[in-house]
């Protein structure tokens, strides 16, 4: 759309007040740089569609909320019930890029890490590690 408008400004010459000025010269440099833009945004985006979100399953015994580094500790995701005959396990799946998360469940206001995934750091500082 941008480089269609430059191409035709640059096609047509624009007066100011009895002046003319050499809007040809200054739009065919706007539509030069926008094709050379146009032709990088195409190659970043290119491998954007490489990236495939992954399936995470995460559980926890009683209700809880999975905060990360996947949101910037922000909202996190809350956990549904599941039943599975004996017990009640809250399970969510998190679907994220390939990359390294930190991540605790959230229960009743107080931070917990699961007993089931590396961690990294220590004391308040201990998160668990999830590897996508």
């Amino acid at each position: 759309v941008l480089v269609g408008l430059a191409e035709e400004l640059a096609s047509s010459r624009i007066m100011v007040g009895k002046r003319s000025i050499n809007a040809e010269y200054m739009h065919s440099y706007l539509l030069s740089r926008l094709e050379g833009f146009s032709e990088k945004l195409k190659q970043q985006i290119k491998g954007v569609d490489l990236i495939k979100f992954k399936e995470v399953s995460l559980s926890w015994i009683g209700m809880a909320k999975v905060m990360g580094s996947f949101d910037g500790w922000s909202r996190g995701v809350s956990m549904s019930p599941e039943y599975d005959g004996f017990s009640t396990k809250f399970s969510t799946t998190l679907r994220l890029k390939p990359g390294r998360y930190e991540i605790k469940y959230l229960v009743d206001e107080a931070w917990h890490l699961s007993p089931e995934l590396p961690t990294v750091g220590e004391d308040l500082m201990e998160n668990n590690i999830l590897i996508v």
